[in-house]
């Protein structure tokens, strides 16, 4: 407030989180590094979020760049793309964020960027400069955008596989669970009355288009390596 007029509100805080790798690490170390670097982020949100409730608990948070940022971007080797799972992982990574955020009560939870290129941070974009189409990074963030709206309820969701995040939410237009594969695996998920149950995903057979339609079988829901997944009811 001392930096503020007397009666002008702090409405805001911002800051930032880009996941970034070491560059002798690959994708089959990106999988844990990402998601492990996102952990100690959260502590940090947490540990900022209980300083702004005491001090200032009308000021609201925007986490407006949230995304991950390859060593090789802006050097002479950025002009070689990542492994086209890259943009999978980094979906999954924010759909993770997403979940803990919302748990969090954050009350903006960005994606960067719209678009990079080769010399602007290319592993950041969600726009694939070479064929003007959306890659995996822009539509995990579409269906999530679609499907969850502020109001919705949290649900306590519990889940055995540690491979997995997984949130409930009651919403306006029914039971929705939002899935994220953290792993460079498939992996199995039960679900109750399956046979009731619809489902979007993006994953690396959707490559560069929208979250294609997947349906539940034998009471589980199947879920491609780094696959991010909304079940509706």
């Amino acid at each position: 407030p001392a930096n503020h007029k007397p009666g002008i509100p702090l409405d805001y805080i911002s800051y930032h989180f880009y996941a970034s790798p070491t560059p002798s690490q690959t994708i089959a170390n990106w999988q844990y590094t990402f998601f492990d670097q996102a952990d100690g982020f959260l502590n940090a949100v947490r540990y900022i979020e209980i300083i702004r409730k005491r001090l200032s608990p009308a000021t609201k948070t925007d986490l407006d760049e949230l995304g991950v940022i390859l060593p090789t971007d802006n050097t002479d080797a950025d002009k070689v793309p990542p492994p086209a799972a890259y943009y999978n992982l980094a979906g999954s990574l924010y759909a993770y964020l997403f979940i803990e955020l919302s748990r969090l009560q954050i009350d903006i939870i960005g994606e960067s960027q719209l678009v990079g290129y080769p010399t602007q941070f290319p592993s950041v974009s969600m726009m694939d400069w070479n064929n003007n189409k959306p890659n995996p990074r822009f539509w995990v963030l579409k269906l999530i955008k679609d499907s969850f709206h502020p109001g919705d309820a949290l649900v306590d969701t519990s889940l055995e596989s540690p491979d997995v995040e997984a949130q409930a939410f009651l919403t306006p237009a029914g039971h929705k669970l939002l899935l994220a594969n953290k792993r460079d695996r498939v992996v199995e998920v039960e679900l109750p009355n399956a046979e009731k149950a619809s489902a979007l995903t993006v994953d690396e057979s959707t490559g560069d288009g929208p979250a294609r339609n997947v349906k539940p079988a034998e009471g589980k829901i199947r879920l491609d390596p780094f696959a991010v997944t909304v079940v509706s009811w």
